[in-house]
């Protein structure tokens, strides 16, 4: 699992983000990305707070283009 910066609240709040052209980064605390595009799986909002929405993803050179 990843994250996205900026931690949103909702998964309405990144797709929204997304189609508006907003940079979105996807990292994960405990591995590096290994390819130039990939799809991941990210969890929202961040620890501490209790995940409350998943998506997956579209990354290419570590930045979101498309929510799946």
């Amino acid at each position: 699992m990843a994250y996205v910066d900026p931690n949103f609240k909702t998964k309405k709040a990144l797709k929204e983000a997304i189609a508006a052209g907003k940079h979105v980064t996807v990292f994960s605390p405990w591995r590096y990305p290994t390819a130039f595009m990939r799809i991941e799986t990210i969890e929202g909002p961040h620890y501490p707070e209790p995940h409350k929405w998943y998506a997956r993803v579209l990354v290419v050179n570590g930045i979101v283009t498309k929510v799946l």
